[in-house]
């Protein structure tokens, strides 16, 4: 498909689902840039991390629920070409909510299906994944020939979803408009390998929450798993040239688009092992300790299926901010300790998609957006350090001004066989509350210079863990 860069997109109105998210903010932009004459973004979410952004470009933000048909007509009418992108159940608890990635990914897609029939939309690009054909099964350099993963094996609700959507899009296309039967609605599917890039939000900052905590502390699966992944760019790119394909007014093309009911795999052409490629460098770029307990498959998938059953039992509420995510899920076992990689061969001479970015330059770009986060957040030990403090401040406490009632007393028992009078546990104990206070308020005043934002966190940290904290801020003025 040999088109100009910018056929199909100067002076179309495009609609975005999940428009305010990491793929769909980079789409809106690139859209605008390439002179689309308007963006429209339907998002949950009332406002992002590039919410500014995207209005200072001149996106229009529609809040609205893609599971509701009139805040979907809402924002497709009038409109040429849809990005359908609005997923839920990618990571995490919402890997667990089976019932509300059923609602999103399937009765969501057919929302707007339903909207592209009704307001005579002619394209639609449908955002798929690896997972409607991997579930756990080793794959190499697969492609598009390979059969959908039954729907009854698959392992998680968001894998099974997403597959039963992806084939209601595909069916759906040469679908006639309601009010025009000349029109029709011509769709594809993009099925894009682990994403990732500055700014990305599902998988990098909860598994850096956990090396920051100090619970990173395992490998899944030997040096010779390789997986793909794609940068933001290259997958932005890949979804505008699927557009371009699914255009039937080409001057010299007649028939059917060349991307029109196909499905398309993209990545950055580069299989690798996650921890290596990944994992490791970004790790030992931010100071976190690197993984060095490997463990095998089956084991994790073991453990696993431990945190599935625990998440389980707090369904109800898994929304609450106060119940954490699971360490890892039997489908994340598999995305990173099973070999599973795919040609993009297809996509390159239907599409004529070639990644534009090589993965050395997108983890340069990648650990370089990191580090500067790190350096505008807060800093400070693992959770053991804090455990450890915390423990022993109360133990010391209870030691010297509680009273030695039932197992308290085993605690002053300690404390006196260490320091052999009640009056020195008390002196040891005013002594190290004088000490938080005397290093908070100096890593308050070191912090209003050096690290102004934070400097209450650092007071309140340093107030709770003494020179753990400190020597943090200390780490910061001497970089």
């Amino acid at each position: 498909m040999h088109l100009s860069a910018n056929e199909g997109i100067e002076g179309v109105r495009f609609a975005v689902t999940g428009g305010q998210g990491f793929v769909g903010a980079a789409l809106c932009l690139e859209l605008l840039r390439r002179g689309a004459r308007e963006v429209r973004s339907l998002d949950l979410r009332a406002a992002s991390s590039w919410s500014q952004q995207l209005l200072d470009a001149g996106v229009r933000i529609i809040q609205g629920d893609i599971r509701k048909k009139d805040d979907v007509g809402r924002a497709l009418c009038g409109v040429d070409c849809v990005f359908h992108l609005a997923s839920y159940g990618m990571s995490g608890k919402e890997m667990v909510q089976a019932g509300r990635a059923d609602e999103v990914n399937i009765n969501g897609t057919c929302n707007v299906l339903d909207a592209c029939h009704e307001h005579g939309v002619r394209r639609l690009v449908y955002v798929s994944t690896y997972n409607v054909v991997f579930g756990g099964k080793p794959i190499v350099n697969g492609n598009e020939a390979l059969p959908y993963f039954p729907i009854e094996d698959h392992v998680d609700a968001y894998g099974r979803s997403k597959s039963v959507a992806e084939q209601l899009v595909l069916k759906s296309n040469g679908r006639p408009a309601k009010h025009d039967r000349s029109t029709r609605l011509y769709t594809c599917a993009i099925r894009p390998a682990a994403i990732y890039g500055p700014g990305e939000e599902r998988h990098l900052p909860r598994i850096l929450r956990l090396a920051k905590l100090g619970l990173a502390f395992f490998r899944i699966g030997g040096p010779d798993v390789k997986t793909d992944w794609v940068y933001i760019d290259n997958l932005v790119l890949a979804l505008i040239l699927a557009s371009m394909g699914l255009l039937d007014d080409i001057p010299d093309r007649k028939g059917t688009p060349v991307a029109a009911g196909q499905a398309y795999f993209i990545c950055d052409g580069s299989p690798c092992n996650t921890f290596e490629f990944i994992i490791s460098p970004i790790f030992q770029s931010l100071g976190y300790s690197v993984p060095r307990v490997t463990l095998d498959t089956s084991a994790a998938l073991a453990i696993s299926r431990i945190f599935l059953f625990i998440s389980t039992l707090f369904y109800p509420w898994l929304d609450s901010k106060w119940i954490p995510q699971p360490l890892i899920l039997p489908a994340e076992v598999y995305k990173v300790g099973v070999t599973h990689y795919f040609s993009f061969l297809k996509a390159r001479n239907e599409l004529g998609y070639v990644p534009m970015v090589s993965p050395r330059e997108g983890l340069a770009a990648t650990i370089s957006y990191w580090q500067a986060q790190k350096r505008r957040e807060l800093d400070g030990p693992t959770i053991f350090t804090w455990l450890a403090v915390t423990i022993g401040m109360l133990a010391i406490f209870s030691a010297a001004c509680l009273p030695p009632v039932g197992p308290l007393k085993w605690v002053l028992d300690i404390h006196l066989f260490v320091f052999r009078s009640l009056l020195v546990i008390r002196l040891v104990f005013a002594a190290a509350v004088a000490a938080h206070i005397g290093e908070a308020v100096y890593a308050w005043f070191l912090a209003k210079k050096v690290d102004p934002r934070n400097a209450a966190g650092w007071f309140w940290q340093t107030f709770a863990l003494g020179f753990f904290s400190l020597q943090y801020l200390l780490k910061r003025v001497r970089g």
